[in-house]
């Protein structure tokens, strides 16, 4: 029963985490902080999408799309990079979308 528990647990847990995230460490004192994509700088508490559709702040960044991960099989993902979305459309038919079954991010 113990183990059980433990699995369920375990389980709970990996779906509050988000694998497309990544953290930096701070600096105490600090005003602003680096985005490493752009080279840009940015005041400490402030908010922004860099230029890989990454959602950012000084403490880290994290995806700021869903990525498809099952969809059928006579599609394709295709990622717009305008809008930061992923399109899932027919192979040889782009402008009949398709349904996402699972996605990960965001």
């Amino acid at each position: 029963m113990k183990y059980l528990a433990l699995a369920l647990l375990l389980c709970t847990l990996l779906s509050l985490t988000n694998s497309q995230c990544f953290f930096k460490p701070q600096t105490y004192g600090m005003t602003h902080c680096k985005d490493d994509i752009d080279e840009t700088w940015h005041a400490v508490g402030s908010k922004w999408r860099n230029s890989k559709c990454w959602d950012c702040n000084c403490e880290g960044c994290c995806a700021g799309y869903v990525t498809p991960q099952q969809f059928p099989d006579d599609c394709v993902s295709v990622f717009d990079s305008k809008r930061c979305e992923y399109v899932v459309h027919k192979r040889d038919n782009p402008t009949e979308r398709c349904p996402i079954f699972a996605a990960t991010g965001k």
